[in-house]
């Protein structure tokens, strides 16, 4: 059995109810929401989130997993014309022993430059990784997000 994280409540769904500013969505689908990932290990990384409260790729319906591909390759196409990336990584952990921290489904799409250092090993880390990070400094997280959202790359994900 996948042995799941517990967050009361689901920082996803509290986000994409609007309780929390920290998330902008770019897009939307009738299965998905497209969201700027509020911590930016790399600028202008993304993720898409299932509408229904699910916790893995096991709980998906066919509808869903074909939505979220959908959603994930529209905002890849948006973010190679917005920041012309060397590269779109993208994953989905699946259970804490894979580095997954809250118990909704979410699909990581990121654009990669070189010189990046971001470790795709930082998918399995915990929060104390990421306040320790040298690549993530939290305080620049607001201009981050700030930059991302006003850049033509809402535009073009929309």
């Amino acid at each position: 059995m996948i042995e799941l994280p517990t967050r009361d409540p689901c920082d996803l769904c509290e986000g994409m109810a609007g309780r929390e500013e920290r998330w902008a969505i770019i897009d939307e689908g009738e299965h998905t929401l497209t969201v700027i990932n509020p911590w930016q290990f790399e600028v202008g990384q993304c993720c898409v989130i299932t509408r229904r409260h699910v916790a893995t790729l096991l709980d998906l319906s066919d509808q869903e997993c074909g939505a979220i591909l959908l959603a994930a390759k529209r905002v890849a196409e948006a973010l190679v014309k917005t920041y012309r990336p060397l590269g779109i990584l993208t994953f989905q952990n699946n259970g804490v022993y894979s580095g997954q921290e809250t118990p909704h489904f979410h699909f990581h799409v990121v654009p990669r430059q070189k010189g990046s250092d971001w470790d795709r090993t930082a998918a399995t880390r915990d929060l104390r990784w990421r306040r320790a990070s040298k690549r993530h400094v939290a305080r620049f997280d607001r201009r981050r997000r700030a930059s991302a959202a006003s850049s033509s790359f809402c535009k073009a994900a929309c």
